[in-house]
């Protein structure tokens, strides 16, 4: 929840989250661009900065000092050294200064305090508390630091011990001041920094429209498949998929949504696909209980009752259609149901065997005249018990509807393979590769009762058990079909 007084940086990221993402790319853009501009700008100004300095400094070190003089009554401050020199010159006392000298020079008497300037001086340097300090140091030493002329002018200032020495008096410490301007490395260094805010801000402006045109560029699939989702939210037409180029992040959300929506078109063609089926096979026992129906209410209105065998003949066959809705209608909604994950809250550790041993016995009720074989050792898995004995009597299903009389089943389970092979006609080479499609039947079967979805059921139950499922010919060279079904598991309950 936003503080009740949002501060400024919360409102900006407010605003930042609230562009589009175009947007958010150029800002972002624009803004690194223009972080790393001023950051090489600082750094730039900084270098050229302290190389001129430590350029003047350097000459400011290497200038030889002056020879000590000092006169009898100077005053005990700058200002009014350079006031008496000035005064002196227009007097013609001193010789009119030939041109401003590179380097202006003092001597200070230090105890006490008194200033005298030469004679061609033309500024005076403002003394520092901490310039006394330096009547410590040894002959020929000396320090630089930072100051400024009387008139405000900056500069930079070597002071050095020195003995000063006046007519008629003995000679007394004191320093020496050198001064040279640093103005003109002022005036350079403010162009300069000009010069880089102007480059960088022309750097932020081609960034920004740099960051555009990469933006549009790389946004450029975005947007096909931003129109690609819409033309499908508006007219439900899955299938619809946009170029892909390279192998970036965009590329590969192009791929998955050019396969999603592959899989959307194939999942809406298999769902047409399967009520067209669906309303194929319950058009034949519809129509035929509505025949039988009708002929029975046109018995009854015309006073004309149906000999007694032909009414039984009826009514069987309408509790036979009856069945046939009622096992394609559980088919279609074992169909319906949504692949579930392979682990979850729904799913349960099953004993394969049992579930093999109740098919078995219900399977030799469907049919009594046939053998059953069966060998089964203990196998565990995780899955929808419903389901997989489900898959498991379909199985026997298939294999006791197509068994001659008198036939063998044999049923085996053995380190998680279950397989079911029977004696009857067996499946063509070239209808295997339908055998678990929705509604298919085998055209020399059809005649026989069934959906068509019996296999389909199995797959599906066994896919979603984390299985696999076959049906092909018998190994042993002999007729029949043999299925076969994988399961993950152990012969112990994990």
């Amino acid at each position: 929840m936003a503080p009740p007084h949002p501060s400024g940086l919360w409102r900006l990221v407010h605003w930042f989250r609230s562009r589009s993402l175009r947007s958010r790319l150029i800002f972002l853009s624009a803004a690194a661009v223009a972080v790393a501009i001023a950051l090489s700008a600082l750094a730039c100004w900084f270098i050229v900065e302290k190389q001129l300095y430590n350029q003047v400094r350097a000459d400011l070190a290497g200038v030889p000092l002056p020879r000590p003089s000092f006169g009898v009554n100077c005053p005990a401050t700058p200002e009014a050294a350079l006031e008496q020199a000035q005064t002196l010159q227009r007097q013609g006392l001193f010789p009119e200064p030939g041109g401003s000298a590179p380097r202006d020079t003092q001597f200070v008497a230090v105890n006490p305090v008194a200033v005298c300037l030469p004679r061609e001086a033309t500024r005076a340097i403002v003394i520092s508390p901490t310039d006394a300090a330096a009547i410590h140091l040894k002959a020929g030493q000396s320090t630089i630091r930072s100051g400024k002329y009387t008139n405000g002018d900056p500069a930079l200032v070597r002071v050095a011990p020195a003995v000063l020495k006046a007519p008629g008096y003995p000679p007394v410490p004191g320093l020496v001041m050198v001064a040279t301007p640093t103005q003109p490395v002022e005036d350079s260094l403010q162009g300069l920094a000009i010069l880089l805010g102007a480059v960088s801000l022309g750097g932020i402006l081609l960034a920004a429209v740099a960051g555009r045109l990469v933006a549009h560029s790389s946004l450029k699939p975005v947007d096909q498949l931003t129109d690609a989702v819409e033309h499908i939210a508006r007219t439900e037409e899955v299938g619809t998929t946009i170029p892909v180029h390279g192998d970036d992040e965009i590329a590969r959300l192009s791929t998955s949504f050019n396969s999603m929506s592959t899989a959307l078109a194939n999942a809406r063609e298999r769902q047409t696909r399967l009520i067209a089926d669906a309303g194929h096979e319950l058009r034949t026992p519809l129509t035929s209980l509505r025949t039988n129906v009708d002929l029975l209410i046109r018995s009854d209105e015309t006073g004309r009752p149906l000999p007694p065998a032909t009414k039984t003949k009826l009514l069987g066959n309408m509790k036979a259609q009856m069945q046939e809705l009622t096992v394609l209608i559980g088919d279609l909604l074992q169909l319906s149901r949504p692949d579930s994950p392979k682990t979850g809250p729904g799913l349960t550790v099953v004993a394969l065997h049992e579930i093999a041993q109740r098919a078995v016995e219900r399977a030799k009720l469907r049919g009594p005249g046939l053998v059953f074989e069966t060998v089964t050792e203990p196998w565990f898995v995780h899955g929808d018990a419903a389901a997989l004995e489900r898959a498991v009597i379909n199985l026997l299903d298939n294999a006791v509807k197509y068994s001659p009389p008198g036939g063998t089943i044999y049923v085996r389970l053995q380190q998680g393979v279950l397989t079911v092979r029977d004696h009857g006609p067996g499946i063509p080479p070239d209808e295997l590769q339908y055998v678990f499609d929705r509604f298919w039947r085998s055209p020399s079967s059809r005649q026989l009762p069934g959906s068509g979805l019996g296999l389909s059921i199995v797959a599906q139950s066994v896919r979603e058990a984390g299985g696999e499922v076959s049906l092909g010919p018998a190994g042993d060279g002999g007729p029949g079909a043999l299925a076969t079904v994988r399961l993950p598991g152990g012969p112990a309950p994990e």
